[in-house]
């Protein structure tokens, strides 16, 4: 007689319900079962509402270990994480896990944002160990959305969008962040997205202007070049600061838009300066994650006929972190073109020597808050001392930052700088003012537009 194919065995009610309300791959309860406990505790408090607190907890940059170690690698971090969260839940509380790395808590004993920000320190803390996958350990922090019932919300979907709001403002700070949702924090996330909908139509509208700052020969203050930098004033909401705007493009996921925007009413500009003069235009870190930046910044300047030979890309240390590899290729692509490459902001950011030794680039630009100093403090001036040595020794060219009076200018001169940039030689302005500037100096013969 054959044995019976289990596969055919009738599933009880209780049992598909089970199924239904669990999560298959870590054996927690889902957002089904997570609406169920919320729910079942505002019946309980109806008559006096005591407050309760739910959470939700997202794994920083887990998809890039993901990709790079695989999906079964993957899956065993998240069950791993769901043992250590299961390990730890304080009584009468429920642990859920949602979409991909996203997990969530209902903590019916937590009733004041003190409670909540040490229980998310704590959550923290033991989530930030090593995951072992056998041949090797990786480490990962979380970031966390708390909110308070019922003050951020009576209803289950209302508060957990609380939730969901302060954990995407914990995303916005950075990495193991903490938030727990205020009436002030939603109002603050409001005019973010306001902000977001006004930048994406003035990038439609081609409403984003570019500004040129001046870079000079120290030895002679002749014009050599102009930084683009984007500029920005909404009708409603008056200037906006570039501080603001480019990192919500990036963070929001549209900065390729607006850079390439940028980058083609810079180009078309520069059409109209005397040859010799180039043009720096800075690449934001998700340009540099991108494969096709290469091709794309190529095609701009092929649109707007401007020879690549006169442009200068500025990255920064923080923006090829994210992905080395790929950094490396478009620098690569796009030096073998002929644009050249300027590190900026040199010896703020992380591994300096070990950018310039795993990078090809022509030009540095000495951050500005060594310049600031180089007068009043002995350890700025051989700082910048050691990095222009170091420079020729490299065959790299110099910027100096930041220049804001004749002594500095004086100073960086003497040490042998052979460029320097800032409000002393020049402020950001618009094309058509950099257009008579150097229609002053050139004549109008030598202007191309």
């Amino acid at each position: 007689m054959k044995s019976a194919d289990l596969s055919f065995m009738p599933v009880s009610q209780s049992e598909l319900q089970a199924m239904a309300y669990t999560d298959p791959l870590t054996g927690l309860g889902n957002r089904y079962r997570m609406r169920d406990k919320v729910m079942q505790i505002s019946a309980e408090r109806a008559d006096d509402p005591a407050p309760f607190t739910i959470c939700i907890a997202n794994l920083d940059r887990f998809k890039p270990i993901n990709d790079l170690f695989g999906a079964a690698a993957g899956d065993e971090i998240l069950c791993q994480v769901a043992h250590r969260l299961k390990a730890c839940l304080p009584d009468g509380a429920l642990v859920t896990r949602h979409d991909g790395d996203e997990f969530a808590f209902v903590l019916p004993l937590i009733f004041e944002r003190a409670s909540a920000e040490r229980f998310g320190q704590m959550i923290r803390e033991i989530l930030s160990a090593p995951y072992d996958l056998g041949d090797r350990n990786v480490r990962l922090s979380a970031s966390f959305g708390f909110a308070i019932y019922p003050f951020a919300g009576e209803e289950f979907d209302d508060l957990l969008k609380s939730a969901e709001t302060a954990l995407y403002r914990s995303k916005r700070r950075g990495h193991g962040q903490i938030t727990v949702y205020t009436r002030e924090i939603a109002e603050e996330m409001r005019r973010t997205t306001q902000l977001e909908q006004a930048l994406r139509s003035a990038i439609i509208n081609d409403a984003i202007d570019v500004h040129f700052q001046p870079i000079v020969s120290l030895a002679t203050t002749q014009v050599v070049g102009f930084e683009a930098l984007a500029r920005w004033r909404d009708p409603d909401l008056g200037p906006v600061s570039p501080g603001i705007f480019v990192p919500l493009a990036e963070e929001r996921g549209f900065i390729d838009t607006l850079s390439e925007v940028l980058l083609r009413k810079a180009a078309e500009a520069a059409l109209a300066w005397p040859r010799e003069l180039f043009l720096s235009f800075n690449l934001s870190s998700a340009q540099l994650m991108d494969p096709g930046t290469s091709a794309n910044v190529l095609s701009i300047l092929g649109r707007a006929g401007l020879d690549p030979h006169r442009l200068e890309l500025e990255l920064t240390e923080t923006a090829m972190m994210g992905s080395a590899d790929t950094a490396n290729r478009i620098i690569t692509d796009l030096r073998r073109a002929g644009v050249r490459i300027s590190l900026d902001d040199f010896g703020t950011g992380q591994s300096s020597l070990g950018r310039l030794r795993d990078f090809m680039f022509d030009k540095l630009k000495i951050d500005q808050a060594f310049v600031a100093r180089i007068n009043t403090d002995r350890a700025s001036e051989h700082i910048i001392k050691a990095i222009l040595a170091m420079c020729e020794g490299l065959d790299l060219e110099v910027v100096a930052e930041g220049i804001e009076d004749p002594a500095q200018a004086a100073k960086l001169r003497s040490l042998g700088c052979a460029m320097g940039q800032g409000y002393y030689f020049g402020r950001p302005t618009d094309a058509h003012s950099i257009k008579l500037l150097l229609r002053k100096i050139y004549g109008e013969a030598s202007l191309e537009g």
